[in-house]
């Protein structure tokens, strides 16, 4: 299973689980945070900020995020859940969580696209980020279709956290 929170919700949804592997998706102004308290296995950090165009004095995330958040996912194992999360939980752990499942899945990135509206309202996955997973999995365009279709995410300034299932169908 994939947990998805935001920054705000972490310790809740970590307290609930016995173990996890942590991804961290913060803008390089997040102030630097002590995560031993949290019981993870593996944590990688990865900055960038949350923009889907290339914008002066800000970091893009790039086709090198996105290969470390698959090798992320690739790198947990099955008994443990992956715990992934983003300053306000909406748009780059979503998108990190869709293209982690869609590894894992082909075939299936329009199930997982639903599944991820149904169980949040308001996640908008980073569209550039969708866009370099479809790339670089060579899912010419099924991905990014997808979450095009879903569309935006109801507005809030911070999503309710979510599980979204690794393995498919479900």
């Amino acid at each position: 299973m994939i947990y998805v929170s935001s920054l705000g919700g972490l310790v809740a949804v970590a307290d609930s689980l016995p173990s996890f592997d942590l991804l961290t998706l913060l803008s390089p102004a997040a102030s630097e945070r002590d995560w031993s308290g949290l019981a993870r296995e593996r944590h990688v950090e990865l900055t960038f900020h949350d923009i889907v165009e290339v914008t002066p004095d800000l970091i893009v995330p790039d086709a090198e995020v996105v290969d470390a958040i698959l090798e992320f996912g690739r790198g947990s194992i099955a008994e443990r859940p992956m715990l992934i999360h983003c300053w306000a939980g909406i748009s780059r752990s979503s998108a990190a969580a869709y293209a982690i499942a869609c590894d894992r899945n082909p075939g299936y990135e329009t199930a997982i696209a639903d599944e991820l509206r149904k169980r949040s309202p308001y996640v908008t996955p980073n569209r550039l980020m969708v866009q370099l997973a479809d790339k670089q999995l060579r899912r010419e365009g099924r991905m990014v279709e997808a979450i095009a279709r879903i569309g935006r995410g109801a507005d809030a300034f911070e999503g309710e956290p979510y599980q979204l299932p690794l393995n498919w169908p479900i």
